[in-house]
């Protein structure tokens, strides 16, 4: 399972990376995006992917079983909200972006000359 993950970790960066190289405005959003989702995977995997219980004690305080951690799944959850707002932000700052230029090629924007 670990095996499983760490591929699909890799293959989701990858992809981010590849499309945050390219020259379009949108793809470098979606790319930013996709990597936060790949960041949250591999946050995910560090929290531990055995079968275990979830984090609910007996009525002694004690834990019936071993537990899960649910730290690594509060973050998550946090990025995935938070990742949520900023992808709503670049889309309406690229959409601003390309009212005002009236291109998403990110090399014209930043004036550097290309071949």
């Amino acid at each position: 399972m670990e095996l499983l993950l760490a591929t699909t970790v890799a293959v989701v960066v990858g992809a981010a990376v590849y499309l945050m190289l390219t020259r379009e405005l949108l793809r470098v959003i979606l790319g930013g995006v996709l990597l936060s989702y790949g960041i949250n995977l591999a946050l995910f995997m560090a929290g531990g992917v055995e079968k275990a219980a979830p984090p609910i004690l007996n009525s002694d305080g004690v834990p019936a079983q071993a537990m899960m951690d649910p730290v690594p799944q509060a973050l998550i959850l946090t990025a995935i909200v938070i990742g949520l707002g900023v992808f709503a932000l670049l889309l309406a700052l690229g959409y601003r972006t390309f009212e005002e230029h009236r291109t998403t090629d990110v090399a014209s924007l930043s004036g550097v000359e290309h071949e």
